[in-house]
């Protein structure tokens, strides 16, 4: 049983790859496949428009999405999300093609998917959703404005100059030259076309307004483009199989370099992060399956290791392709899987058709995606929000801008974790002179970066002669905190001090299984105490607490009464006590007959510690002594008369007669007859002669005189 337990939650292995996990319902083929055809359109002109952004052949564009289609499509980890080549990354290719050749592409992307691959196994896939929102936030700002300065040059037609900063300085001359050329002018003007028509279209009404702006930006384009005079740059279009580079030993060899490694790893964070902040997004959009982030992790890093291989671009998933899944009705991963076909099919048999595509209108679109990337109106909404996370939010994206992507991120995660720490070290002090003592009262978590505060406070208190620190109300006190206190004070206790108190939190290191078993024991130990009588430790406490509740307490019980049951309840010792008379021994007793039933009352002959007394009476005590009625006694009896023990009194009798039958009498006794008064009846007693012991009572117990509980004979 044990091991068919361990074997239900074992962990699965991380050591083999995800299995394709592909499954539709014949119900949602219908709407799959519309949506894999909206999907179609609004990735065909993002993956024309960024293999052009990147300086590679658009072919290789093409094919990352087809891989993003039907490889990662086909994998587990999100049914929704859609990859493909992605515009975050777009200026990070231009800027590594330009330095290193577009021979490098394959070996790198190579490399991120591996990496990519070995963060799923390792199941870090979850650390991307504990980034910062400002961080986030930082880095897609970060990425949107060089690529908006980037595209800027490609809508005049124009090269540009590679990073943002140099491309942001190149812009005066930009200006100058698009006003001095008319050609370059209609390419600006078919490109401003593009951005407006993208920003615009989502607002108009119907049907025709759930068409993707970026196709119908690409058609009108297009179609003004091939107007007689126009003559602007267009796509260059080549065979998709001759555009394959699959990458040689040669090539793999420059993995050694270390610029190339950070390439790569940088390739890897940001496309992890891209892919993961889009899951999470568009999980919220449906009420589907969700995310699984490592297996979408390794299915991630599967992708980019195929596209290194044909020497493509590196694939994310994208937020655009994604929603627009989602809003076109997908419902299973068939839809991505048949947009992937659908971009196969285009790129083999049409891709003449590209070369009627404007690049200045290609670039507006990316011009739009690099806006709603920075999106400006969100550093305002952060900083209103909260200034701290504002501020890590300019810092992140000002150092992307003014370094690179990868130290940018960087950045800004540190500048975030020291934001958390300095919000989690807040210590409050509160100081306070009671009858000449110093009294110091400390609340918040008191972490190494407060140890400035902790020891100027501290030494404000040298010359204090007594000195009482509290600090149980602190959450967190770290060791550099707890030995800056103690040191100060054991030092000044060896000065001199006459009274230095220091009050510490409890340790909140994990206990082990030995520790959690010692507490559980000792815990045990503390119920089994409680459950014992409270006189069994100190009767004088509970006489002094019976007298502060005020009862009267007795100086104790008579001699052969025991000890009182219940001591220490209230009512045990009721005022008055009237003096109990001595018993006298019990005399020996003929045998009797047996007991046809029970006899009398069994609660009237219960032995000691049971409930046989009364309350406010020992155990054994007769209440008769006491003046007015008692338990037991019926309406006409005088106090004193004992009708109780045999409950032989019936309604209509004379109180104190005792009419048979009834509980007290003995076989062979004549009815009506008093007990008390026939031969061999002992003195006091109600039933007549009993063998011993009584029903009821334990042996060696005897009835009292007065007819009561049994006391010890």
């Amino acid at each position: 049983m044990v091991q068919q337990r361990r074997a239900r939650h074992a962990k699965p292995s991380s050591s083999a790859l995800p299995a394709p996990a592909f499954s539709f319902s014949g119900a949602h083929v219908g709407t799959d496949i519309l949506a894999s055809l909206v999907v179609f359109l609004v990735a065909l002109p993002l993956c024309i428009g960024i293999g052009v952004a990147s300086g590679v052949p658009v072919e290789l564009g093409i094919i990352s999405g087809i891989v993003g289609g039907l490889i990662v499509g086909l994998l587990p980890g999100s049914s929704l999300q859609v990859s493909g080549p992605a515009a975050g990354l777009a200026t990070l290719v231009m800027e590594m093609v330009t330095e290193h050749g577009v021979g490098m592409l394959g070996p790198v992307v190579l490399a991120t998917g591996a990496i990519q691959i070995a963060l799923g196994l390792f199941g870090l896939g979850r650390l991307f959703q504990a980034i910062s929102l400002s961080v986030v936030q930082g880095m897609l700002a970060g990425i949107g404005l060089p690529l908006i300065l980037g595209q800027l040059y490609a809508v005049a037609d124009s090269e540009q100059h590679g990073s943002a900063l140099k491309n942001a300085a190149g812009m005066p001359a930009l200006a100058s030259e698009v006003m001095a050329n008319h050609q370059t002018l209609v390419a600006v003007g078919l490109g401003a076309f593009t951005v407006v028509l993208c920003f615009v279209w989502k607002k108009v009404p119907g049907a025709l307004g759930k068409v993707p702006a970026a196709l119908v930006a690409v058609l009108a384009g297009s179609l003004i483009a091939a107007l007689p005079g126009v003559h602007v740059d267009r796509v260059e279009v080549n065979d998709l199989f001759a555009a394959v580079h699959i990458p040689g030993l040669s090539d793999f060899g420059s993995l050694a370099d270390l610029s190339v490694i950070k390439l790569a790893i940088t390739f890897a964070v940001i496309a992890s992060a891209e892919s993961l902040f889009s899951a999470a997004a568009v999980d919220r959009m449906h009420d589907g399956s969700k995310t699984k982030y490592n297996p979408e992790l390794v299915a991630q890093g599967v992708g980019n290791s195929l596209c290194g291989l044909l020497g493509a671009l590196p694939i994310t998933a994208v937020i655009a392709r994604s929603a627009a899944n989602v809003q076109a009705g997908g419902k299973t991963k068939l839809s991505r899987i048949l947009h992937g076909l659908w971009l196969l099919g285009f790129g083999l048999m049409l891709p003449d058709l590209l070369a009627f595509v404007p690049i200045s209108v290609l670039a507006g679109v990316l011009v739009h995606a690099g806006w709603k990337l920075f999106d400006p109106g969100q550093f305002a909404k952060m900083w209103r929000k909260d200034r701290g996370e504002g501020l890590v939010m300019v810092v992140t994206f000002a150092a992307i801008i003014f370094t690179n992507l990868l130290e940018g991120v960087l950045a800004g995660l540190a500048i975030a974790t020291v934001m958390a720490a300095l919000r989690m070290s807040r210590l409050r002090i509160d100081q306070s002179e009671v009858d000449g003592t110093t009294h110091l009262t400390m609340s918040g978590n008191a972490t190494f970066l407060l140890l400035p505060k902790l020891t100027d406070t501290l030494e404000a208190l040298n010359g204090k002669l007594r000195v009482h620190i509290d600090m149980i109300g602190v959450s967190h006190l770290d060791l550099a905190c707890r030995a800056q206190v103690e040191e100060w004070a054991e030092q000044r206790r060896q000065s001199g001090a006459e009274h230095v108190v220091l009050l510490l939190p409890e340790e909140t290191h994990p206990k082990t299984v030995d520790e959690e078993a010692e507490d559980w024991l000792a815990e045990q130990s503390e119920t089994a105490a409680d459950r014992l009588p409270p006189w069994h430790e100190n009767e004088a406490a509970i006489d002094d607490y019976l007298m502060r509740q005020g009862y009267a307490v007795h100086p104790g019980p008579p001699p052969g009464y025991g000890v009182p049951y219940g001591h220490g309840a209230p009512g045990m010792y009721h005022p008055p006590m009237p003096p109990v008379p001595t018993m006298q021994p019990m005399p020996s007793m003929p045998p009797m007959p047996p007991m046809p039933q029970p006899y009398g009352d069994p609660r009237a002959y219960a032995p000691v510690h049971t409930h046989g007394a009364q309350p406010g009476h020992y155990p054994g005590a007769h209440p008769a002594p006491q003046p007015g009625s008692y338990a037991g006694a019926h309406p006409g009896h005088h106090p004193g008369t004992h009708p109780a023990p045999h409950q032989g009194w019936q309604p209509g009798s004379h109180p104190g007669t005792h009419p048979a039958p009834h509980q007290g009498a003995q076989p062979g006794y004549p009815p009506g007859a008093d007990p008390r008064t026939l031969p061999g009846a002992h003195p006091g007693s109600y039933a007549g002669p009993h063998p011993s012991p009584y029903p009821g009572q334990d042996p060696g117990y005897g009835p009292s005189t007065y007819g009561g509980g049994p006391v010890r004979g």
